[in-house]
């Protein structure tokens, strides 16, 4: 190898994959991914090291009992992925990761969850038209350890009580911590936190897609 090549080697970030048996580890790519506009859907794990996804309604462990999702990659408008780089960095440094339960979610996998659960008090009604996960500026997530094992946490995706909202009266002390740990980065940086369940954050500064999905046929 010249000398050239081997300057450029060496300035070629190292990778990493940390594993998990709950959760999709991340493979992270060697070169730089190119700078998408802030309204484009991109795949989170292409932009955000060390992201830990579960993407519940890729698959039947969750609420419904049925698979949802045509994809299992979790997708979010790339102003919105800046924003969690900065949460990673700060959870990183504390021990802790990003665990992905829910990102953009298709108009109609919102109809299908709405046919399942008609509460919009945990699923926003469909006839309103698009509305938080459907604009791509808003996540449901939860906490790993850095190397991916599980930590405590309030409730499980999508617990339809009032375990789930931020009072947290109810909750293991080392579990409310970790939640309002989650809670104060994520404020920091942006995400307003939605009070009935402690796990979903909409980025307030930023307002999604704005284009609706074209009708069935289109």
């Amino acid at each position: 190898m010249s000398a050239e090549n081997q300057t450029a080697a060496a300035a070629l970030p190292e990778t990493t994959a940390a594993v998990t048996s709950t959760a999709e580890p991340v493979t992270e790519t060697t070169t730089a991914p190119r700078i998408p506009d802030d309204a484009e859907l991109v795949p989170m794990k292409d932009y955000i090291p060390g992201l830990y996804v579960d993407l519940r309604y890729a698959g039947t462990n969750n609420f419904t009992k049925k698979k949802i999702y045509d994809s299992d990659e979790a997708v979010l408008c790339y102003a919105t992925v800046k924003k969690l780089i900065k949460v990673q960095e700060e959870l990183n440094a504390k021990g802790f990761s990003l665990l992905i339960w829910d990102a953009y979610r298709p108009f109609s996998a919102q109809e299908r969850l709405w046919e399942v659960c008609p509460d919009p008090v945990f699923v926003a009604d469909p006839a309103l038209g698009l509305r938080s996960h459907n604009l791509g500026n808003t996540v449901d997530i939860g906490l790993v350890s850095k190397d991916g094992k599980p930590v405590d946490l309030p409730t499980d995706f999508d617990e339809f009580s009032a375990l789930a909202d931020r009072d947290y009266s109810e909750i293991p002390e080392k579990a409310a911590a970790n939640a309002k740990l989650l809670e104060e980065i994520m404020t920091a940086n942006g995400f307003e936190p939605y009070w009935n369940e402690w796990w979903h954050y909409t980025d307030k500064d930023f307002a999604g897609i704005t284009v609706e999905e074209p009708a069935e046929g289109q």
